[in-house]
């Protein structure tokens, strides 16, 4: 059994799934499925085409998002078109899960859909501590709302 991990009705986390999960992540009312895990990052993990095929077999999206560390700017733009446009819930995985509520905190402050404090709270709320990214999700928001996140003490 797979470890999806709600994080708002529209949105849920996993660590690392295998194909079989996919019929599980349908039956669950899931419609995409993002990997935010590079291939080959292990010996052992299924390869994204392995996970596509299995997703698309039991009607599922699949997109691949791939990075290490913190999500870059262009995941994030990605990310927040894929929620926008997604015709139902959304499951993203990755080894632990941490990169994928990363993605999915970055994309809501970047689009303004919720504050950092909810982020964070939300991500708490399903095993994840994002604190250590919190000033990254307050410049994100900063920046979408055309604040300077450095001050604005010069004329």
């Amino acid at each position: 059994m797979a470890d999806f991990r709600t994080v708002t009705p529209q949105f849920a986390v996993a660590p690392q799934l295998a194909p079989a999960d996919m019929a599980e992540a349908a039956a669950a009312g899931f419609r995409l499925v993002i990997c935010n895990r590079p291939d080959g990052e292990a010996f052992d993990q299924p390869s994204d085409s392995e996970m596509r095929s299995a997703a698309e077999a039991v009607g599922l999206q699949f997109q691949a998002l791939p990075f290490q560390g913190r999500p870059p700017p262009e995941t994030v733009a990605a990310t927040t078109q894929l929620l926008k446009t997604a015709e139902g819930p959304v499951l993203a995985y990755c080894r632990t899960g941490t990169r994928s509520i990363m993605a999915w905190a970055m994309a809501q402050a970047q689009s303004g859909a919720r504050p950092s404090e909810e982020l964070l709270a939300l991500a708490a709320n399903v095993g994840y501590d994002l604190a250590g990214v919190r000033g990254v999700l307050e410049t994100v928001a900063a920046n979408e709302a055309g604040v300077n996140p450095i001050g604005s003490g010069q004329s």
